[in-house]
């Protein structure tokens, strides 16, 4: 069965020497450890997160080991979308740069091997518009089918009226955005103690950040506005299904006059069903599925699998196994994809 990639990452080697060169917050270096180079980027005196010499490798790969990784996994295509902290974190001026760099780099990648990738933009929300219009060039010019951004931009989230030109655009060009977990805030780093990025990553920040994020948009009338938005998760909607029962209780009622108090005019679970996608990526657990697969149907369901981060083959397999009915499988694996892209 066909299958399309909804969340692969990447590095460009130039990314990574800007990272690497840089002598404040965020910044990454590479140090010997028990005879391998290992990849630390910092993203305060205290938060640092270490990356497996496999997976640095294999980021930076935009030709043939993640091809060979493709075929045997029986991945027909990917859509590459740049590795966190993406671009968000870094000063103005730079993140445009190298923005604009990277989705050239890309590019490249396309022209390459055409018919085995599909790319999102990297964009700079620090200036919205500069972002806007870099989201329209790689579209227009360079093919992209859509956008990537963090859940929050140097701590400020993505409901933030500054930003809406961003989503205007995507709207306007017919493409979506993929919003991917970020490391939460400085703010609320605070309260995941001193445990690091044990509590701050995958495990749990990451979740918890992305669900703000998204239910801080829900709430800001975005989806009124641009009822045609697009938005991607990875994760299975990183448990937004599972809420789904729990997440209109605060529109139950209305907030008494002068009180705070959302400003959409339909329920959460509304858009979610109407503007949203999930994928599967990095959430291979089969009764997390299933509760996704019930509360939204397999038409709001793509495949992903989060490589570098996870095996092609195993998770195909995974797939493969899924006790659903193959014109279904058919939808998540590819005709979902191939519909949201018009492909």
């Amino acid at each position: 069965m066909k299958k399309i990639d909804l969340e692969a990452h990447f590095y460009t080697e130039e990314y990574n020497e800007y990272f690497r060169s840089r002598k404040e917050y965020p910044r990454l270096e590479t140090v010997d450890e028990k005879d391998q180079k290992i990849d630390r980027i910092w993203y305060s005196p205290e938060l640092v997160r270490p990356k497996r010499p496999a997976v640095s490798e294999r980021l930076l790969d935009l030709g043939t080991i993640r091809v060979k990784e493709m075929d045997e996994g029986g991945i027909d295509v990917q859509v590459l979308s740049i590795n966190d902290p993406g671009v968000e974190l870094f000063d103005t001026p730079q993140a445009l740069a190298l923005a604009q760099k990277t989705n050239d780099q890309v590019a490249q990648v396309l022209k390459k091997y055409p018919g085995r990738f599909i790319a999102l933009a990297t964009l700079a929300p620090q200036d919205p518009n500069s972002a806007a219009h870099e989201l329209e060039r790689a579209v227009k010019e360079l093919g992209f089918k859509g956008g990537k951004i963090g859940t929050n931009v140097r701590g400020e989230y993505l409901d933030d009226h500054k930003f809406w030109v961003v989503f205007e655009r995507a709207a306007k060009l017919g493409v979506p955005i993929n919003i991917h977990p970020m490391i939460p805030s400085l703010s609320i780093q605070k309260a995941y103690g001193a445990y690091g990025d044990a509590l701050l990553g995958p495990s749990l920040g990451y979740g918890a950040e992305t669900l703000l994020s998204i239910m801080r948009l829900m709430c800001s009338g975005i989806f009124d506005k641009y009822p045609e938005l697009k938005i991607i998760l990875g994760h299975l909607g990183e448990s937004l299904t599972f809420w789904m029962d729990r997440l209109n209780l605060g529109w139950l009622e209305p907030p008494p006059a002068g009180r705070l108090g959302p400003k959409c005019k339909r329920k959460p679970t509304d858009y979610l069903k109407d503007n949203f996608v999930v994928t599967t990526s990095g959430h291979f657990f089969e009764p997390a599925f299933l509760c996704t697969y019930m509360a939204l149907g397999a038409d709001n369901i793509l495949f992903g699998t989060d490589w570098p981060f996870a095996n092609n083959k195993r998770v195909a397999e995974w797939m493969d196994r899924l006790p659903i009915c193959d014109k279904d499988k058919e939808k998540i694996c590819h005709g979902n994809a191939e519909k949201l892209f018009k492909l």
